[in-house]
């Protein structure tokens, strides 16, 4: 006889609070937490030379995400793979990695960017100098050189990029290295300008500095220049004596 399938309710699963695993039947499980966190679960076991393998279990989703029909869903497609004699996880874990390597990140954006703009620079050491900042070096070999101001960013999607990972670049050097930091900020705005005009990123620039950032960094500690101490009057007329020798002697 068929294992029972369907055993919750969408009122049962949005109000139980007793920690444990309440089966749905067929594999699918709603699992919550001790602290009272809810999320699906899968459980299955597959079998390789007719043996049965030990027993699995593939996460989900949470349940703030994923409703009890969406969870039935997934977990049909998760049984497909098993019958298959398929991983799911295995299977994912491709899947995401493929989804991955098509994610544009803000290192290699950067880098096309970069590459694009350099003719328009007339020294060559300021295009280094957009390169070291962004984080999109590479040595001789062509591998990434581990180091500058936005390294945080470089491998973060460009739609993920937001004030607080600004911010996370920027707070450090504000204070200490201001005209640095002013550069990094702007080169952050014209790479995520960029990507939206790309159609790669939408909403507003968090980088941008007027009505935003300026409301959130502090003002940079200008640099102020002292007055040299002024020579006492007595010592003047010799001053005036040695100006004019040397002026003199270079006169011959």
């Amino acid at each position: 006889m068929a294992a029972q399938t369907k055993r919750l309710s969408a009122r049962f699963v949005d109000t139980v609070a007793t920690p444990g695993l309440y089966a749905d039947g067929d594999g699918l499980y709603l699992n919550v937490s001790p602290k009272g966190a809810k999320r699906w679960v899968y459980i299955f076991q597959l079998k390789a030379a007719g043996r049965s393998q030990p027993r699995r279990e593939l996460s989900l989703g949470r349940l703030s995400v994923l409703s009890l029909a969406d969870a039935r869903e997934a977990a049909t497609e998760a049984r497909k793979l098993v019958a298959r004699g398929v991983d799911p996880i295995a299977a994912r874990k491709v899947t995401d990695a493929a989804a991955l390597e098509k994610v544009e990140t803000f290192g290699t954006f950067a880098a096309s960017l970069v590459d694009a703009l350099a003719s328009g620079f007339r020294n060559p050491k300021h295009i280094d100098q957009w390169r070291m900042t962004l984080s999109v070096e590479r040595d001789k070999a062509g591998e990434w050189v581990e180091s500058g101001y936005c390294l945080p960013l470089r491998h973060m999607p460009l739609d993920a990029i937001d004030t607080v990972a600004v911010l996370g670049v920027l707070t450090p050097i504000w204070q200490t290295k201001a005209e640095t930091a002013s550069r990094v900020r702007g080169r952050i705005e014209r790479v995520l300008d960029a990507a939206k005009a790309k159609g790669l990123r939408s909403g507003e620039n968090p980088a941008r500095w007027r009505g935003h950032l300026d409301a959130l960094l502090p003002k940079r500690q200008r640099l102020t220049r002292g007055h040299h101490a002024a020579m006492p009057y007595a010592d003047v007329p010799a001053l005036v004596t040695k100006l004019h020798r040397s002026k003199k002697g270079s006169a011959r």
